[in-house]
C-alpha cells in the first residue's frame, strides 16, 4: 500500500526516518510528508492556514494513481488533518491511523485560545510539558528533538477544522495507537462524550491498540512503531 506519513507539531518528514524500515519490509511504499512552513525554521509561516496543511495531505492522495491503496497515518496535530483528507477523500482512503492522535469533530480547534499575533508557536520548554508525554525522551532524545524542531505556524494550531456533511469518512477502518494515554482511559472517555473523542466515537469501524510510551513513540519506540502501523494496515 501507499502509506502517507503527516507528522505533528514541531516536526518534518524526518520525524518518520527509524519509523519507515518495517513499513518498506513489508512491502508497502513510504511518503513522509513535510507541510508548508516547515521546510526549516527560516521558513515563511505568516500566511500558512490550516487550509494549507489540509490541502497538502489531499494533494498527496491526490498525486498517486488511482488503483493505489491509501493508508492515512498521522501523528498528533497531524491526526486531525489526515481526518480532514479522508473527508476530502473518503472513497481513495484505504485505512486511517491515528498516532497518540484522533479525529477533531468540525469547529474543533487545537488551540483556539493562541493569540491571533503568535506566528510561529515554538516548541515549550520540558517543564511546560505533561511528564507521561515526555516517558521514554531520554536527554539525548530531547536534545536532538529540540535541534529539529521548527515553530508551527500560528494559524494552524487556533483555527478550527472544517469537514463535510459526507459521514462516509466514519465508515474508513481506523486504528488508534495509544501511546501517552492508555487504550482503556480513551474507551472510558469516549463512554463520558468527552470531546477529546467525541468523533471517534462516531466511526464505524475502529480499533485502539497500545504502545505503552510517551507521546513521540516515532523517537522513543520508533520500530514497534512501524511494526504496529503495519499489523494495523494487515487487520
Amino acid at each position: 500500500m501507499d502509506i502517507i506519513l503527516v507528522p505533528g507539531f514541531w516536526l518534518d518528514a524526518s520525524a518518520w526516518d527509524a519509523v519507515t524500515p518495517p513499513l518498506v519490509a513489508a512491502g508497502h511504499t513510504v511518503h513522509p510528508l513535510t507541510l508548508p512552513g516547515m521546510e526549516s525554521a527560516d521558513a515563511d509561516r505568516a500566511g500558512i492556514t490550516l487550509a494549507d496543511h489540509v490541502d497538502a495531505v489531499v494533494a498527496a492522495i491526490d498525486a498517486l494513481p488511482d488503483s493505489a491503496e491509501v493508508v492515512l497515518v498521522g501523528h498528533s496535530a497531524g491526526g486531525p488533518l489526515v481526518y480532514a483528507a479522508s473527508d476530502a477523500r473518503p472513497g481513495r482512503i484505504r485505512h486511517v491511523v491515528y498516532v497518540d492522535s484522533g479525529p477533531l469533530a468540525d469547529g474543533q480547534a487545537l488551540n483556539a485560545d493562541l493569540p491571533d499575533d503568535v506566528l510561529d508557536h515554538d516548541l515549550p520548554p520540558w517543564e511546560e510539558l505533561d511528564e507521561a508525554s515526555l516517558t521514554g525522551l531520554t536527554d539525548e532524545l530531547r536534545a536532538e528533538f529540540r535541534a529539529r524542531a521548527i515553530p508551527q505556524p500560528g494559524g494552524t494550531v487556533r483555527e478550527p477544522h472544517r469537514l463535510s456533511d459526507d459521514e462516509s469518512r466514519l465508515d474508513v477502518p481506523t486504528t488508534v495507537i495509544a501511546s501517552e494515554m492508555p487504550a482503556s482511559v480513551l474507551r472510558d472517555l469516549m463512554t463520558q462524550g468527552h470531546p477529546y473523542v467525541v468523533e471517534l466515537a462516531r466511526h464505524r469501524n475502529y480499533e485502539i491498540v497500545d504502545l505503552p510510551t510517551g507521546h513521540w513513540p516515532m523517537f522513543t519506540r520508533p520500530g514497534d512503531l512501524g511494526e504496529a502501523i503495519t499489523a494495523a494496515i494487515a487487520r
